[in-house]
Order: structure tokens, then sequence, then C-alpha cells
């Protein structure tokens, strides 16, 4: 049965999964990242009343806000991670250069892949730059897990990458 909703993906009627996915910046991926915090945005809601109808509160948008991502991988010796934070707060600068807004910014791409590991939907991010940054969580002498560092992201808005169309599945 064709799916004649979408007639784009008629093969597909499973939803994608959520842990085939690659984080790039500066034009290449990001190694490491395991997990990614959700896109979201809030639009506010303007209450207002006309003066003839004072029974009737009338509603429309107002600013839109998009909220921080976060982003975490497994510490290893890649540097970009803590290299982008610097960025933003070096301690250890001389007094007064502690900050470097040059080049804070950046752009990054979240694309999510399907099971044959094939780009299927991409969400461009706009000018994130670090809020938060976690060299390393807390270390448990009796633990058993990967060490985990992470990043917070601020940014202006996010859009779907329009030019990237669903592949063709290959057949096994």
């Amino acid at each position: 049965m064709a799916n004649t909703q979408f007639p784009q993906a008629t093969y597909r009627f499973d939803p994608y999964k959520n842990f085939k996915f690659i984080v790039s910046w500066d034009g290449k991926p990001v190694a490491g990242v395991s997990k990614v915090g959700g896109l979201t945005r809030t639009t506010q809601v303007v209450s207002h009343r006309e003066g003839g109808d004072p029974s009737l509160t009338r509603k429309s948008p107002g600013q839109t806000d998009y909220g921080p991502i976060t982003l975490e991988r497994g510490v290893t010796h890649d540097p970009e991670f803590e290299t982008w934070a610097n960025k933003v707060w070096t301690l250890g600068n001389a007094v007064g250069n502690e900050v470097s807004l040059q080049q804070f910014r950046k752009n990054i791409t979240i694309t999510l892949l399907n099971e044959a590991g094939q780009p299927e939907i991409a969400y461009n991010v706009l000018n994130c730059w670090v809020s938060e940054y976690t060299a390393m969580a807390d270390l448990d002498s009796s633990g058993n897990a990967v060490l985990i560092q992470s990043l917070t992201l601020q940014h202006e808005g996010w859009q779907r990458d329009p030019g990237l169309a669903a592949p063709t599945e290959p057949s096994f």
C-alpha cells in the first residue's frame, strides 16, 4: 500500500530512530557526540481585548525564543569542545583578556541518518555559542560508565535543510 499523504517517501512508514545522527561544525563531523538535546521553539502569547467587546480576550503571537541545545560526548583527546568553549572564556589569560569574541559563533548541522546510515533529515542551527561547558562530569570510583563532557549552546534559531531529499534506501 502506497503512502499517498507523503508521495516522496512511499516506501517508509516507520518513524526515524533517535540513535543515528551526526553533528557537524566548521564543515566537518565532531567526534564522539553521543547525545543532542532537542530543538525547541517557544512563541509567547500576547493577549489583548477590543474596547467594544470586554468579555472576549484575543490572542496573537509575540516574540519567539529558541531553547538551548546540549551536546554530550565521552571525554577523549579531541579538543573541539574545549577549543570552542575557550573562545568565550579562558581562565589564566591576562586580566581583561579572558574573553575573545572573535569567531565565537558557529553554525552547526544536525543530520539524522536512516538505518542504512544515509542522511535523511538535517537541521542547520544558526549563530551558536557556548554558554556552559562541562570538561568532565562527576567522577565515581565505584562507577562503571563513560566519562562525559558537555556543551550548552545558545543560538538564534534553526531551520530544516530543504536541499536534503530522502534517499532511496538499499534493499538487501
